[in-house]
């Protein structure tokens, strides 16, 4: 941006468009006139979108798309009053950026879980008070959530959770030993786990065709 000079004073005035606008939203959010605010935090995958909402944090995103894309999605998820704003997003991206520090191990801002309904939520809901360094079962959360058999539907809701890494769905796992699936991929599931200190259990070696006719 060329910076603009009030040649007769010499005084540089983009600061003070800049305070201006910045005292103009937090204006609007003060008086509820915004409903989101979003901004970007580095991550050990790139950056990511964080938005807030008056309750808390309302999406986290992992960079898989460009970046007007997911604000975009956002606007038509949340509502289109939303703005930029590093210092209403504050609290959170300081909290993401002790914890992949290795800092912070309980986050402290709101969850606002207004994007997810149902049986969904219930499980991120039950998802949110799995402890650092720690993991659950897809079976267990489901229990947990209300439908000991559902845990299918667990893991879908876990597929489709708006607040990765604040709601750690990287901490739910296979019975059976294995670590499931992630939206975000496998290998930032693994990262994050990783960074808590669980052990990642080594793949099972697949049968040969030959052991298998053997077995047979």
């Amino acid at each position: 941006m060329v910076k603009q000079r009030n040649e007769e004073f010499d005084i540089d005035v983009e600061p003070r468009y800049r305070r201006a606008a910045q005292a103009l939203t937090e204006s609007a959010w003060d008086t509820n006139l915004l409903d989101a605010a979003y901004s970007f935090v580095d991550s050990p995958f790139g950056k990511l979108l964080v938005a807030v909402s008056h309750r808390g944090v309302v999406r986290v995103e992992y960079p898989n798309g460009s970046a007007e894309e997911q604000v975009e999605d956002l606007a038509v998820d949340m509502s289109p009053r939303i703005i930029e704003s590093p210092r209403i997003t504050e609290s959170l991206r300081r909290e993401l950026d002790e914890y992949f520090d290795g800092k912070r191990q309980k986050f402290t801002v709101g969850v606002d879980l207004r994007l997810v309904r149902g049986f969904s939520r219930r499980v991120l809901e039950r998802t949110a008070g799995i402890p650092f360094g720690a993991v659950a079962t897809y079976r267990e959360v489901a229990t947990r959530a209300g439908s000991p058999r559902a845990s299918r539907a667990a893991g879908n809701a876990l597929a489709g959770n708006p607040i990765p890494i604040v709601v750690p769905c990287h901490r739910v796992v296979h019975s059976g030993g294995g670590l499931g699936g992630y939206t975000g991929g496998l290998d930032r599931k693994i990262t994050l786990l990783r960074l808590e200190g669980v052990e990642i259990p080594s793949p099972k070696p697949r049968r040969s065709a030959v052991q298998t006719e053997i077995r047979r």
